[in-house]
Order: C-alpha cells, then structure tokens, then sequence
C-alpha cells in the first residue's frame, strides 16, 4: 500500500511541473507522508527530474526536501 503512495506522487508531481509553487507545496506534503526509504527514493527521483526542470529547481532551493548539499551527497552515495 506504501508504494502506491510513493508511485502516486510521483505521478501528481509530473503533473504539477507547470507550476512550480503548486510542485512545491505538493512535494512537501508527500514528503511528510512517506516511509524513511521512499523519502530516500523521491529525493533521488526529484535530483534526476529536476536536471531537466531548472525554473522548478530555482524554486525548490529553500524546500526542506530540496538541497544542493543533499543533492550531492546522494549522488555520491549510490
């Protein structure tokens, strides 16, 4: 049941992209939501996203979930 949580936000955030307040706020929100390890996943899916998103990434610098230093101690820990 966890997952389809985890699946189901991944699917309203790309469907949110347009908007990058409504992203945020959405982001945010299912972020409070999930287990530990599907915390870990949505970062790591948010990083790959957002390489192509850069008016969105712009906006998620000061979100709790969204950091440049998280960013690159994920990348470096896979």
């Amino acid at each position: 049941m966890a997952r389809a949580f985890y699946n189901y936000t991944i699917t309203i955030l790309n469907k949110l992209s347009f908007d990058p307040e409504l992203f945020k706020k959405e982001l945010e929100k299912s972020y409070k939501a999930l287990l530990p390890h599907e915390k870990r996943e949505l970062k790591i899916w948010l990083h790959q996203f957002l390489l192509n998103e850069p008016q969105l990434r712009e906006r998620l610098k000061q979100s709790p979930v969204f950091s440049e230093q998280k960013a690159y101690k994920l990348r470096n820990h896979l």
